[in-house]
């Protein structure tokens, strides 16, 4: 039977990270630019690559945090 006390529901905000991340892949116009590069990789890369380690590590804590919640 699942839950629905306080427990339950303050886990669906961990959900937020997740909307977080897809967010800020998916809207261009914020990383759509060479300045400032790093290690000679313009930023439209290097912010898409930084996502990609960004999104598994909060997948990985959302995942963990409402496990723990169940």
């Amino acid at each position: 039977m699942p839950e629905s006390g306080p427990k339950r529901r303050s886990s669906r905000w961990w959900y937020l990270l997740l909307v977080v991340q897809c967010l800020a892949v998916l809207w261009p116009p914020l990383y759509n630019r060479a300045e400032p590069p790093l290690a000679g990789m313009p930023f439209f890369y290097w912010y898409q690559l930084l996502w990609v380690i960004l999104g598994g590590i909060l997948t990985a804590v959302v995942y963990l945090v409402t496990e723990r919640s169940r």
